[in-house]
């Protein structure tokens, strides 16, 4: 398990002590978090309505987030919308940071969020468009996908990158994965994740989330239904035998994520959402 937490500054050691206030503290990808957390500040405040006002969030279990160590956490996730799901995340993370309880309510955490933490995403979806390449400023591990590109199954080089980079971020800070790679329901649980998991021996915690995909369009920029219940639960958190095998660990994620194919696999009923 991870327990020694990285620091990066621009200043030398002796001197990145008395840098109390972290404005000149980096994160392994050299982008500094004072300019990470004012973006936070920014996206948060115009965003915090999206999930509040507009629809109404429920989380659950979000109280054992006041009890994890800054870093070496894994949040593993479906995924139903590209951008939406990670906001609300920071959301719920800043807000746990300040202490809060399964609630956002009210959005003071923004004024001091968490600036150490990050989420995995495709490196095509963080080029499309001005907004996208923004938001990797909050935080985007960028991985180029083996299995697909542009919409379109692919077979190609595998990243070997991806899993150094996701390890950088984990030594930092918290890391939320989705480990099927795609806001697809029901897509199977990449191997990469159990290798991830056996490298670095994360805290892994479990994450379902429900209603984004009915709210918001796929980018989950742009409201599609009003009103809509979002549903974000953290489960307790999972423990993996050092000798078990890659099969069992993906079968567990993906019972864990809640997405096992249900019935008999021939017909695929409509997700939940």
């Amino acid at each position: 398990m991870i327990h020694k937490k990285s620091t990066f500054s621009l200043l030398p050691d002796w001197l990145a002590r008395f840098d109390f206030l972290g404005l000149f503290e980096k994160d392994p990808f050299g982008n500094y978090l004072t300019i990470k957390r004012f973006f936070i500040f920014v996206i948060g405040w115009f965003t915090y309505y999206r999930y509040t006002a507009v629809n109404k969030i429920r989380i659950t279990g979000a109280d054992q987030l006041l009890t994890l160590p800054d870093n070496g956490v894994l949040f593993l996730s479906n995924h139903q919308t590209y951008f939406a799901d990670v906001i609300a995340f920071y959301h719920i993370f800043c807000a746990a940071k300040w202490g809060y309880k399964d609630t956002i309510s009210p959005p003071f955490y923004l004024f001091s969020p968490r600036a150490r933490c990050y989420y995995v995403a495709a490196s095509e979806t963080m080029k499309e468009g001005l907004l996208p390449k923004l938001f990797s400023i909050g935080g985007a591990i960028t991985i180029d996908r083996s299995w697909r590109a542009n919409g379109e199954n692919v077979k190609r080089q595998l990243d070997n990158s991806a899993q150094d980079k996701i390890g950088m971020g984990l030594r930092h800070g918290w890391v939320v994965s989705f480990p099927q790679g795609t806001t697809k329901p029901y897509a199977p649980v990449r191997k990469g994740t159990a290798h991830l998991i056996k490298d670095h021996q994360p805290i892994v915690i479990p994450v379902v989330i429900n209603g984004f995909r009915r709210a918001f369009d796929k980018k989950g920029l742009r409201f599609k239904k009003r009103n809509t219940k979002l549903t974000v639960h953290f489960k307790e958190p999972m423990h993996f035998l050092p000798d078990e095998s890659l099969e069992s660990m993906i079968e567990r994620v993906t019972k864990a994520i809640e997405q096992e194919v249900p019935g008999d696999g021939n017909a695929l009923p409509t997700p939940a959402e």
